[in-house]
Parts: C-alpha cells; sequence; structure tokens
C-alpha cells in the first residue's frame, strides 16, 4: 500500500438560512478528508504514475463515506469539489496527483458527473487549512453552486503526510441570487459558454 491511510474526518454542514428566508429545504455542503501517508517525500520520483490506482479507490470509498454523511442519496448531490494539503517534507506535485484518481473515484462513487472537479492544493504543517472549490457538477457555470468548504485536519498533515480531501454539495448556496449567473437551462444555448 503506497498510501496507507491514517484517520479520516468528515464534516457537514448544514445551512437554514443566511440572513435571509428560511428555505424548505436547507442546503447542505460537506467534505471528507484522508490523512494518508505520502510515499514520494524527500526524493524527486520521476514517474508518480503507480499512485493512480490507488488513489482512485480511496477516492470511490471517501465518495461513499461522504455520500452517507450527506443523508445517502446521490441523486441529491448536484455539487462537488477537491484538494490535497501536502506535509512540508512534500512538494506540490504530490497533491497533483490526487486531481484525476480522486475526482474519477469521487464520480464513480456519485454515479455522475460530467464537468471538471475543481480543485485546489498546497504544501503546509500540521493543522492547516484549505478552502476546498465547489462548483455544480453537470455545468461549472451554473452560479448557485460557487462556492468552498474549509477543511483542515488538527494533527495533520506530519511532514511525511497528505491530507486529501473531497467535497460536495446539496442545493448550491442558500440564497443564490447571482447577477447574470447561469442556470442547468442555460447549458447548451446561443452565446452561452460550452
Amino acid at each position: 500500500m503506497l498510501f496507507p491511510v491514517r484517520k479520516i474526518l468528515t464534516v457537514v454542514e448544514e445551512i437554514h438560512h443566511d440572513l435571509g428566508p428560511v428555505p424548505e429545504t436547507p442546503a447542505l455542503k460537506g467534505a471528507v478528508a484522508a490523512v494518508v501517508g505520502n510515499p514520494y517525500v524527500g526524493r524527486w520520483v520521476d514517474d508518480l504514475s503507480p499512485a493512480v490506482d490507488e488513489l482512485r479507490a480511496l477516492g470511490e470509498r471517501l465518495g461513499n463515506i461522504l455520500i452517507s454523511h450527506m443523508g445517502g442519496d446521490a441523486t441529491r448531490i448536484d455539487g462537488y469539489g477537491k484538494g490535497t494539503i501536502v506535509g512540508s517534507a512534500g512538494e506540490i506535485e504530490h497533491g497533483a496527483m490526487w486531481h484525476i484518481p480522486g475526482g474519477g473515484g469521487m464520480r464513480a462513487a456519485l454515479g455522475k458527473g460530467t464537468s471538471i472537479v475543481p480543485s485546489t492544493k498546497k504544501v503546509a504543517g500540521i493543522g492547516a487549512r484549505l478552502d476546498v472549490p465547489i462548483t455544480h457538477l453537470e455545468w461549472s457555470y451554473v452560479g448557485s453552486h460557487y462556492d468552498a468548504v474549509e477543511v483542515g485536519v488538527p494533527d495533520g498533515p506530519k511532514p511525511d503526510e497528505m491530507v486529501v480531501i473531497l467535497a460536495m454539495a446539496c442545493g448550491g448556496r442558500v440564497h443564490a441570487r447571482l447577477a447574470g449567473g447561469f442556470t442547468l437551462a442555460d447549458r447548451g444555448k446561443p452565446g452561452v459558454p460550452a
């Protein structure tokens, strides 16, 4: 095993209002973070491709965990994102390893998702936090779903670890009313970004 899991942290926000009217159904956004060992710390490794299969499986596992914490109904989830915090003995490219397999694993768990999974990464010390971007999982231009969730693990990552993160949302921002923002119904119309 290249990436042994030390711990998993899950957080879900249930947003009832943000100074506006209370919606019938609260908005949800959440994240799951796994603190994993980083097999590539302290040395240059030319080929990082051996990481792909294991990280994809981890992405699917974490995706299923987060779905269960957000009510268990993947059909309600309509936003997603991902991120990585690399411990100080690693390099930024180690965080990039998570992008394709983590996103692919999450899509497999959800059984859907055609838009790019937005992402961010950084190299940081223990207790660092990361704002993980979230966009609509079918079309990134849906304005109601431009959001983020802040994630951190109090005792991670240690210098030889990484924190790999997946984020999901149900319903976008609770009071979304972005001026000039697109809805999913706008996709494919003339003059609208593809």
